[in-house]
């Protein structure tokens, strides 16, 4: 009923203003008999005479005049309103959170997104470090990120990184100590490994390896453990020993030596990660805007 209201009073108003059914239905993209035919369902449903028609003008009644002087403002106000709202889509704003670990915050995250925030000065992104397997929607978050294969099967997932690929790293002054492993193997006997736990595997970050054509894991000790891949990084640059960490990671200290690389034929090649949030969620423009700047093309 509200529809049909407002569609006959905008018609009624643009007559009134246009003085003529045919600039109003020109006006209003429609044909000048359903223009005609509005504005008497609006005269039958207030038992009033709202128009004057000569055959060469059409001029507001009395009832007429203070009917335009009653919901003129409001129409203009609600015209307001949705020109405002389609601004809103046009200037997209609001609050995305998102939950992610550590390395995919520091590595795949932000240098993406640290440029589309000066594109969108009106979007507002919140962060998370979290390595366990979250419940977007009962902790209402809009999006996580995840390694491929830890998505549960009922999200949708875009691709937002390559494949990752590990590698094993330690600072010159630990090989010259303890010299250098020429297989897994050895890492997991008589070296001092920095590990890191992991709430979503129940214990350390499995080191994997490519040996033959087969995966092998290998379970290493050290006096360190974090929950902090960034903690990792800064025990391997002080010397404390072996780091299993993404290339990426590491390869500006590769390059000034603080950091050797070790067991290199053995390098195993991880998942890229995923953006993964609910089909359930009904994507607002700027959730829209920052998942394709997100997404990773090959």
């Amino acid at each position: 009923m509200m529809k049909e209201n407002l569609n006959e009073l905008t018609t009624f108003m643009v007559v009134a203003r246009e003085q003529s059914f045919t600039r109003a239905a020109a006006q209003l993209g429609t044909s000048q008999s359903a223009i005609s035919q509005t504005v008497k369902t609006l005269e039958q449903r207030l038992g009033l005479k709202l128009l004057s028609r000569t055959t060469r003008s059409v001029t507001p009644t009395e009832a007429g005049e203070r009917l335009i002087a009653l919901v003129g403002p409001a129409l203009v106000q609600i015209d307001s309103g949705l020109s405002q709202l389609t601004a809103l889509r046009d200037k997209p704003a609001g609050t995305i959170r998102i939950t992610a670990d550590e390395y995919a915050i520091r590595a795949v995250l932000w240098p993406k997104i640290s440029t589309f925030l000066h594109h969108y000065p009106d979007i507002r992104v919140e962060l998370s470090t979290d390595y366990g397997l979250v419940d977007i929607v009962a902790e209402r978050y809009d999006a996580g990120v995840r390694r491929g294969g830890l998505i549960a099967k009922d999200m949708i997932a875009t691709p937002i990184s390559p494949e990752i690929r590990m590698l094993v790293a330690a600072a010159p002054r630990y090989l010259a100590a303890h010299g250098r492993p020429s297989r897994p193997q050895e890492i997991a006997s008589i070296h001092q490994c920095i590990n890191l736990r992991l709430p979503t595997q129940g214990g350390f970050f499995s080191w994997s390896f490519l040996e033959g054509g087969r995966e092998l894991k290998i379970r290493g000790e050290g006096q360190l453990v974090f929950n902090s891949i960034g903690n990792v990084l800064e025990a391997a640059l002080d010397g404390y020993g072996l780091a299993y960490l993404p290339q990426s990671m590491v390869e500006p200290y590769l390059a000034d030596g603080r950091l050797e690389e070790v067991l290199a034929g053995y390098n195993m090649v991880h998942p890229g990660y995923y953006l993964y949030y609910t089909s359930r969620l009904q994507a607002s423009p700027a959730f829209s805007l920052l998942l394709e700047a997100l997404r990773h093309r090959s």
